[in-house]
């Protein structure tokens, strides 16, 4: 795998995170590459500079000599930003070639309430969600004036005709680069004025009374998908004091949990921020005890035996990478996380092979239901 990163503003270890051994994805794209050789062409100096959807510090630590404000939703891309500079601290610290101004002076948000000032350069890696776009573009408008350059960089497989309808209602008239190495950018100069946050979205999920909050960002953003809904109908009931929601996205299948388990105490664990802090709204909007919130990675610093059931929903991609690495971290750190005898409940589409990776881990695995698309299974902790 490929982790010396050329860019035009200096030469940068990058590695992907987590580090998985025998990994062969660099951690950087040709997007990356591209937006760095524009912004190279551009004065920098004294301007303020505005990053988005980095996905593991590329952009953010080429640029770490201007003014930069790093923008992610991602614990996992955070993560990776704050592991690869370390990284390249190190390799400067031994002598090694110079990666600018101390690389902690960047300024990384989690919340797009947190724009502050004017910026001159906004720089977007593309997100997947146009309705992530659309909150993202939303909030920039009042931090931007007439002079300001707003550039998009994506796989040209990723960018779809919303993203170009979505810059020009909220920034202004585009124009696009012929592709490069399947990748691609897209310009915009601001010419429209501040706007409004776009609506936000509430889901009716009967038994709640209360529509719940499912921010722009979460997975099947405008209603319940189909694997939840079916999960939904599935969650058990028993002697648990602790349950687990792996992947909690609004925080629907914990919240189920507590209802038909109310001795628990839950804990609701995802990746993005926009995801624990919906099901923290929805949560505290429906129950008075207090819950435990927790934006990490899969939950790999969760405390050994102490779980008593973990319900888990697997996503099968990080960022535009598809796979089945993040279910088995999942599925590793609910068995080390789990007390003797608990439960890990997971659903996944049903050609995964969940059963098999099941019983690699926990030594058993039982199917609790299946539908056309979809199986839940149990696997119990054993030993």
């Amino acid at each position: 795998m490929k982790t010396t990163f050329q860019s035009p503003f200096k030469s940068l270890e990058l590695k992907r995170f987590p580090v998985r051994p025998r990994e062969l994805l660099q951690a950087w794209d040709s997007a990356d590459e591209l937006l760095l050789v524009e912004l190279s062409r551009a004065d920098l100096i004294g301007k303020r500079i505005a990053i988005i959807n980095d996905h593991f510090g590329a952009l953010t630590l080429s640029l770490n000599s201007f003014d930069v404000t790093s923008y992610t939703d991602s614990f996992v891309s955070a993560k990776a930003l704050a592991c690869n500079r370390d990284l390249n601290q190190a390799v400067e610290d031994q002598g090694g070639s110079t990666t600018g101004r101390d690389l902690n002076a960047n300024s990384l948000i989690h919340d797009l309430d947190q724009w502050s000032g004017v910026y001159d350069f906004v720089v977007i890696q593309l997100p997947k969600s146009n309705s992530f776009l659309e909150e993202i573009l939303s909030s920039l408008t009042p931090h931007l004036r007439s002079s300001s350059k707003i550039i998009c960089g994506g796989m040209i497989k990723y960018i779809s005709k919303t993203s170009f309808e979505l810059l020009e209602k909220y920034i202004g008239p585009t124009t696009t680069n012929l592709a490069q190495k399947k990748a691609r950018l897209i310009f915009a100069s601001f010419e429209k004025g501040p706007a409004a946050l776009p609506e936000k979205v509430t889901l009716s999920v009967p038994p709640f009374d209360q529509p719940l909050v499912n921010a722009s960002n979460l997975f099947s953003h405008g209603k319940l998908d189909i694997g939840t809904r079916f999960f939904l109908e599935h969650i058990p009931s028993g002697n648990f004091e602790t349950i687990l929601d792996l992947g909690c996205a609004n925080g629907i299948i914990g919240m189920m949990a507590k209802r038909i388990n109310p001795q628990a105490k839950l804990i609701f664990c995802d990746e993005s921020y926009q995801a624990v802090q919906s099901a923290r709204l929805n949560y505290e909007g429906a129950y008075s005890d207090e819950a435990q919130f927790v934006c990490t990675n899969c939950y790999e610093n969760g405390i050994s035996d102490s779980l008593d059931l973990v319900l888990c929903n697997p996503p099968f991609h990080q960022h535009n990478t598809v796979g089945d690495f993040i279910a088995l971290q999942m599925f590793h750190d609910s068995f080390r996380t789990l007390k003797k005898g608990g439960v890990l409940r997971v659903i996944g589409n049903s050609h995964l092979g969940y059963a098999l990776t099941l019983k690699r881990i926990f030594g058993n695995s039982t199917m609790v239901a299946s539908n056309q698309k979809f199986v839940i299974f149990d696997a119990v902790k054993l030993f």
